[in-house]
Parts: C-alpha cells; sequence; structure tokens
C-alpha cells in the first residue's frame, strides 16, 4: 500500500509540472525581452507586445486547461471504476469488500450465491462466517490465507487490505478501514486430491512368526487343518479391504490393498492380529503375525523399502504387530505378545563366525554399552572384551559414569586383565584412539541417543551391535553386523552364546564369567521373568567357567540402609485403576544416579503385590525423571514406554521425559495408560 501511494504522488508532480511549464517558459522570455530593451528598445516594445499575448494564454492553460484536464481525467477514472465494478459483479470468484467489524459494504453476484441471501448488503460477514474475526482484525499489508467450509463446500479464502481503506481514514471517512475478501471454490480440487491419496497403493509384507513351532505343537493329522483356518483368516481379513495378496512361501505373503482403507485397519487396531491368535485347535503355541507396511508418496519402489524395513523391525521387535513405516514417521500396533525364543543356534552360530571375522582383521576394539551401565551392560561388556582377547586383538570398554552396583564387577576386572587399568575409558579418551583399523562393538542398546558416546557412531566406520530390547523408531543404522535378539532374557545371555561359537578355545576368567552371570541374573529378576531353555544353558556354560552362585548372590546383598529406603518407597505406592502400581523415589541426593537402579528395584519389589498388573516407580536425578516400568506377562510397559519416549521390554522398560517435574512425569504415565486401557476396552 506505501508503493502504491508514492506512485500516486509521483503521477501528481509530473501532471503539476506539465501543466507549470508554460508559466517558467513565460518567465524566461520576459527576462529575454529585458535584456533586449537594454540593446535596442524599439525591438523590445514589438516583442513585449507578442509576450503579453503569450503569458495570457498561459496563465489561461495554466488555470482552466487544468481544471478541464482533471475533470477529464476523473470521468475517465469513474468508467473505468464503472468497468472494473461490473468485472467484480461478473466475476465468478465471490467477492466481497468488508470494514474490520465485518459489515458488508459491497459484494458481488457470486457472493450472493454463497450467502444463499438477497439483503446481503445489510449483513455482518462475521453472521455467514464467524471464524473470519481474528483475519479481519489482524490483517494489515500481505494478505491472510485460512480454509473455511459452508453448506458442503470448502473455501481458499483471502483477506487483502485494500489501499483505498487508508485514503478513506486519511480523509476522516467514516468507513473504518477496507478488506476485501475472496472466495476460492476448492471443493473439487480438495476432492479429486482426496479420491487420488485414497486410491493410491500401499504395499504390505505379513509374516506368520511361528509357523514351524505352531505346527510342532499339534497332532500330525491336523497340521494341515491349522494351516489352512490361519490362511482362511488371512485370506478373508484381505479380501474385506479388497488386498491383493499373494503367498511368497508357506509362512509369508505380499499385500496390496488402497491407502483409504489404512485408517479403517488403524481405527480397527489390526484385528487380523487377534483373529489370528484365536485359532485354536488343539495347537499348545498360538500363531502370530507380523505386518509390515510401507508408504511412500515418491514412488512404489520406495514404498517397497519401506514395507521390507518396516517387517525387518517388526520381527525384531519381537513379531505379533504391526509397523508402518512412512518417510519421516513409524507407527506400531500390537506387539502385546512375549516372544518365545527357539532351541535353533543357527542364527547364533552365524552371528559368531561373522563377528570372529571382524575382529580377527581388526587392530583395535572399543566395546559400548548405554548410558548409566548396568549389569547386563557390563556383562555383554566384558564377554566381547574376551572374544578380542582371544584374538589377542587390543580392546576397551568405553565408560563415563560407574555406578554403585558395577563397581566391584571394574574394580575386580582392572586387578586381574591383561589391559589393567586402561582396559576402561571414557568416551573422550576413546574418541582419540579411533582410526581405520577401530571397530566398535555397541551391547545392550539399540538406540543411538542412549548409547555412551554418540560421537562414536559417526566416527567409527566399523559397528556391531549386539543387543536384546525391541527396536523403536531411534535405531542405529549404520552397522556391518547386527545380532537383536528380543527373546533373549538379557544381552549377557547373547554374548555367552556367541562365546560358545568361537572356533578357538575360549578361556574366561572366574571374573569375567561372574560379570556375564550376574547380567543375566539381575535383568530375570533372579531367573524368575524373561527366562527360557536358552537363558539357563548360557547361565550353565558362564557356570563351568568359574562363575561362582554363592559369591555372586553375596554381592548382590543390600545394606540395610538401602533396604530399609526401598521398604519406605515402596510403602508410599499407590494403586492405580486397580492394577497399576505408582510410586515416587525422593529420598536421598538427587544428584546420586544409584537412586534410580534403588528406583528399578523398587519397581521389581512392587510385582510381588497381588493383583498388580505393572509398576511404575519415577526417580528425579540431575533435573531428569527417570521412569522404572516392570510387568509380569499380563500388560505391556514396553509399547507404554513407547508412546511417551521411551522403550525397553515387554516386562521390562522405562522412559525419561525432559523439562518435567515428577507430578507431571506421573500425569503423562497415567494419561497414557488411560488411553491404552479404553482402547481395550472397546476392543473387549
Amino acid at each position: 500500500m506505501k508503493v502504491d501511494k508514492q506512485n500516486k504522488q509521483a503521477v501528481s508532480n509530473r501532471l503539476k509540472f506539465y501543466f507549470a511549464w508554460p508559466m517558467i517558459l513565460s518567465t524566461v522570455l520576459i527576462a529575454m525581452n529585458a535584456a533586449i530593451y537594454m540593446i535596442n528598445a524599439d525591438i523590445a516594445i514589438l516583442i513585449s507586445l507578442f509576450l503579453m499575448v503569450y503569458v495570457v494564454f498561459a496563465v489561461f492553460i495554466y488555470i482552466f486547461g487544468k481544471i478541464g484536464f482533471k475533470t477529464e481525467m476523473v470521468r475517465y477514472a469513474m468508467d473505468i471504476a464503472k468497468i472494473e465494478a461490473a468485472r467484480l459483479n461478473e466475476m465468478e470468484v465471490p467477492y466481497a469488500v468488508v470494514d474490520e467489524r465485518g459489515n458488508i459494504h459491497w459484494c458481488n453476484d457470486a457472493f450472493y450465491d454463497i450467502a444463499n441471501s438477497d439483503n446481503v448488503d445489510k449483513k455482518s460477514i462475521l453472521e455467514l462466517f464467524p471464524e473470519f474475526s481474528n483475519e479481519l482484525s489482524s490483517v494489515e499489508e500481505s494478505d491472510i490465507e485460512i480454509i473455511a467450509k459452508k453448506d458442503g463446500k470448502e473455501y481458499r479464502v483471502v483477506f487483502r487490505r485494500k489501499t483505498e481503506a487508508e485514503e478513506a481514514e486519511k480523509q476522516g471517512d467514516a468507513w473504518n478501514g477496507g478488506i476485501s475478501v475472496f472466495f476460492y471454490d476448492i471443493t473439487e480440487i480438495n476432492e479429486l486430491k482426496r479420491e487420488n491419496s485414497e486410491n493410491k497403493m500401499i504395499m504390505g509384507l505379513l509374516y506368520i512368526d511361528n509357523y514351524e513351532e505352531a505346527l510342532e505343537s499339534i497332532d500330525d493329522v491336523k497340521r494341515s487343518l491349522l494351516s489352512a483356518l490361519v490362511e482362511r483368516k488371512i485370506t478373508k481379513f484381505m479380501q474385506s479391504i479388497d488386498a491383493v495378496t499373494r503367498k511368497l512361501e508357506k509362512d509369508k505373503y505380499i499385500v496390496i490393498f488402497k491407502n483409504k482403507y489404512l485408517e479403517k485397519l488403524k481405527n480397527d487396531r489390526f484385528s487380523i492380529l487377534d483373529e489370528v491368535k484365536g485359532v485354536n485347535i488343539g495347537n499348545d503355541m498360538a500363531v502370530t503375525l507380523s505386518f509390515g507396511i510401507g508408504i511412500s508418496k515418491e514412488s512404489y519402489t520406495q514404498s517397497s523399502d519401506f514395507a521390507r524395513a518396516a517387517i525387518d523391525m517388526a520381527l525384531g521387535r519381537g513379531g505379533d504387530q504391526v509397523v508402518i513405516k512412512e518417510k519421516n514417521n513409524i507407527t506400531y500396533f500390537g506387539g502385546k505378545s512375549q516372544r518365545t525364543g527357539t532351541n535353533t543356534r543357527v542364527k547364533a552360530r552365524v552371528k559368531a563366525h561373522a563377528l570372529s571375522e571382524l575382529i580377527e582383521a581388526k587392530d583395535n576394539v572399543l566395546i559400548m554399552g548405554h548410558k548409566n551401565s548396568d549389569t547386563d551392560a557390563i556383562g555383554a561388556a566384558i564377554g566381547v572384551y574376551r572374544i578380542c582377547r582371544t584374538f589377542n586383538t587390543t580392546a576397551h570398554i568405553v565408560i563415563n559414569d560407574i555406578s554403585s552396583s558395577i563397581a566391584p564387577t571394574i574394580d575386580k576386572m582392572k586387578a586381574t586383565s591383561e589391559n589393567g587399568e586402561e582396559l576402561f575409558v571414557t568416551g573422550e579418551q576413546a574418541l582419540g584412539m579411533v582410526d581405520k583399523d577401530t571397530m566398535l562393538v555397541v551391547v545392550d542398546v539399540n538406540n543411538p541417543k542412549f548409547v555412551e558416546c554418540e560421537e562414536l557412531l559417526y566416527k567409527v566406520n566399523t559397528i556391531v551391535l549386539l543387543d536384546h530390547h525391541r527396536q523403536g523408531k531411534d535405531v542405529i543404522n549404520n552397522t556391518v553386523l547386527s545380532y537383536i535378539e528380543e527373546y533373549a532374557s538379557s544381552s549377557c545371555e547373547l554374548v555367552a552364546e556367541i562365546l560358545q561359537y568361537i572356533d578357538l578355545d575360549v578361556k574366561m576368567t572366574s571374573t569375567e564369567a561372574a560379570a556375564m552371570y550376574s547380567g543375566i541374573m539381575i535383568d530375570t529378576n533372579n531367573f524368575l521373568t524373561k527366562t527360557g531353555v536358552r537363558t539357563f544353558e548360557a547361565a550353565a556354560f558362564l557356570r563351568r567357567n568359574g562363575a561362582d552362585v554363592t559369591k555372586i548372590r553375596k554381592a548382590f546383598r543390600t545394606e540395610m540402609d538401602e533396604f530399609k529406603l526401598k521398604s519406605k518407597i515402596a510403602s508410599s505406592a499407590e494403586i492405580y485403576r486397580d492394577y497399576f502400581a505408582f510410586a515416587r523415589n525422593t529420598e536421598g541426593d538427587i544428584k546420586d544416579k544409584n537412586r534410580v537402579i534403588l528406583g528399578a528395584k523398587v519397581a521389581n519389589e512392587l510385582m510381588g503385590i497381588l493383583n498388580v498388573k505393572a509398576s511404575f516407580v519415577f526417580t528425579p536425578c540431575e533435573g531428569e525423571i527417570y521412569i522404572s516400568a516392570r510387568s509380569i506377562d499380563e500388560f505391556n510397559v514396553q509399547t507404554l514406554m513407547e508412546s511417551i519416549g521411551g522403550g525397553g521390554h515387554l516386562s521390562v522398560a522405562g522412559a525419561q521425559p525432559k523439562n518435567v517435574t515428577i507430578e507431571e512425569a506421573e500425569k503423562i504415565v497415567k494419561d497414557a495408560l488411560d488411553l491404552v486401557i479404553d482402547v481395550d476396552d472397546k476392543k473387549g
């Protein structure tokens, strides 16, 4: 609008200058005539007569000519305005001119059609569109656009300040500012967009998690029937969403369906998972599915890649769930069943051989766990260290903060290992050791944000990942070898299996075996949770290598003060919605990270209460709130913690919400819990 005012002023100045030229020229001629008079008076008198005629004519043009020109200009402008008004009136785009209070001063015929009223010019636009009040009061130099709906149609509404309004305000006009409002009908465009989006094809990969195991759990004569019933359930479900289903292998399917059915599947929480689990003709093991769906707006090839990544993630998280992967988002459904570990060790043998080759080819290995390392992380790191030393490869364990629970193990390792005090290094020291022949082994964590030193992930080219936690949205991607088994009780169990398949004769010390045994014992709560056949086999292997159970149990006895503190925290717990125990660990120094471990122990103790399905302990420490979540088999704390930014296992999980108080953290968990329970109630 400032530009328009400047342009108008420039035109006005040019016109004034144009009409002033005869007067300026008259002044010049008079001066010239005065000079001639000094030379020749007779000629000057003659010229004066003609000059007088010219001046009279110039004054006449300046006064009357300018008035006439302005009159013609005004008449011309009015004609143009009438033409513009007629064109605006005939314009198909609904258009209105309103003031800041919403009063309609003028509108075209198309706007009458929107308003469905003959006397709309006597109304306020806010009567038709109450939501416009904010825009009318805030529109300035730049346009404002919003989406409005009326009578089943969608409009892109543009608010634009009229330049004439400034002139009206300048002249003291009663009109309090003019705003042009344009209505662009986008109903058909949006409908076409929706139709195009709904008809876009989505690719999915559906796998039966435990096909062989489920068949083995039933009589031979019923195996074909079980297989047929499962396939019938899958086929029938896919027909309900008009999907094309093709069998890739006996337990693998490729599925293609339209995007319009995806929202229906989400609202239904992918009931196919429960339908297949409900198939029971005497089989001891329920059949579970994993479904990976890839969505890409760019290409079907990328959709296929996303689907493969999604199914890998679903399987890596334990199966019995759906993972939907988009470009910048991952969504999970299901995952409530505890995956049963298989007795076959083919995968462990393959991973052991691959890890051996990598270690043998490197001169330096760095081993790293998660922040605030626990017994399982340090035990698994010590196991990998023993593999490295078997191949005479230099190895160091990266750890920044040493808690009281792992301090005795670290002290013993420093006293008995070949590296001595140099075995354990900080993240800063580890960064200085990196060269082209360095390999990094990450244990007991797969989220890059939770590792002990995240910078190492981007500085080391060769990375190996060994973990037993379910994968979340953020994962370590740049690995040359990844062994993630959600069925395993602990990372120490995975490393113990790998140790048994190393080609060379591995000779563990009793301290190393005890450290790994401790990791399994702590993560299984003294072999009460998440245990399987392979858990006890790993424990037996460590016992044979010198792990003394009596000494280990003595090492983990608590002091009387800690015992009283645990009892005090547990006694303050409250029961939420009949089945969930909540407690606050606010005792002691908030800078002491051992409080976090204490909170985890209390969460384990609370699970001993009758009818408690899950426990949650909140521990403030160094400006953060640590949430320890535990369950047995009736509730999935891992998916609950994932929903608030954490993760873990089905029965052991945690989270660290940022910038919240302990009260706010508790409310976050309760709100997430309410949502899960309400969804389950609707399904039930």
